[in-house]
This record gives C-alpha cells, sequence and structure tokens, in this order.
C-alpha cells in the first residue's frame, strides 16, 4: 500500500512539473513600413507596452525572438520589466531551421521556466502546433493581437489557451 501511495505521489509531481512550463507566443507589433527590417509604427509601441502589461504577472524568464527588429522591439518592454535578455534565434537555414531551434531551446528551458516567444505570422501558427497546439488556425497579415499560452503537458501535447490583448486587429 505504501508503494502504490508513494508511486502516486511521484506521478502527481512528475505531471505538476510538466504543466509548470509555460510558453507564450504573439506574432511582432504593427510595423512602421514595409521595409526588410522595419522598426514598429506608433501603434506596434503601444502594442508592445500592452504586450508587458499582459504578462505583468506572468513574469517571462526566457524570451525568444527572431533576429529582426520587429520582433526584437515587441519583446522588449516586457524583457525590460521582467529584468531578463531577449534571445534572438536565427534565421539562417530558412523557417524549418528556425522552428528547430526554437524547440530545441523550449525543451531545454527549466520546467517551470515562463517563456515569451515573438514570431511573425507565418512562424506563430507553426511553433504553436510544434509545442502541441495542433489546432492552432494560420495567421493572417493582418493579425497583430492572437495571444497563445500554452502549458505544456509533456510528449509533444498541450493546453492551449487562445486570446487576444492590446488593441483590437481587424481583417
Amino acid at each position: 500500500m505504501k508503494r502504490l501511495l508513494l508511486a502516486a505521489a511521484i506521478t502527481l509531481l512528475s505531471a505538476t512539473s510538466a504543466l509548470a512550463q509555460t510558453v507564450i507566443i504573439v506574432r511582432h507589433a504593427e510595423k512602421a513600413d514595409a521595409s526588410a527590417d522595419p522598426v514598429l509604427s506608433e501603434a506596434g509601441q503601444a502594442r508592445a507596452r500592452a504586450l508587458s502589461a499582459e504578462l505583468a504577472d506572468d513574469h517571462p524568464s526566457i524570451i525568444l525572438t527572431s533576429p529582426l527588429q520587429r520582433t526584437r522591439l515587441t519583446a522588449a518592454p516586457t524583457a525590460e520589466a521582467n529584468s531578463v535578455i531577449s534571445e534572438a534565434i536565427a534565421l539562417d537555414g530558412g523557417v524549418q531551421a528556425h522552428l528547430a531551434a526554437i524547440l530545441a531551446r523550449v525543451e531545454a528551458a527549466p520546467d517551470d521556466a515562463v517563456i515569451l516567444i515573438v514570431g511573425h505570422s507565418n512562424t506563430v501558427p507553426l511553433i504553436a502546433r510544434a509545442l502541441g497546439y495542433t489546432d492552432a488556425p494560420d495567421m493572417p497579415d493582418c493579425e497583430y493581437d492572437r495571444l497563445i499560452t500554452l502549458h505544456l503537458l509533456g510528449e509533444g501535447r498541450a493546453h492551449a489557451i487562445p486570446g487576444r490583448y492590446g488593441a483590437s486587429t481587424t481583417c
């Protein structure tokens, strides 16, 4: 009986640990222009501040971005508020290599980590699907307010909480 209770306790602790890793995924905020590596527009700067306010209680301990300004600038207020340095994940090798590098970084993170990932309209759904939110819908280029919170369950599964933040975007 004691062994059964011990096994149940270990299983419960393992399940709690697996549920503890949280990944929050957003697209970069609105960009100032259509150039290759634009800064954020005024609306984008406001959205970046709104993201920081939205995540004030979550305290991200790891922030992953692409190397492009719009993702780094979107993450900047949250990074500053949480005293975290954003990590730019290279785009060398294309989208699949970028995705693999992000997944490797998430897998290497502690079980209790809260990870913010700031991506692009083409990468946000791919990242969410790869982390277990298999029903993550594609993202139109005009959408900036989607916020996906994933509680990773292990074995490629996640509990997904889709949401919105900041000013609504309309497509």
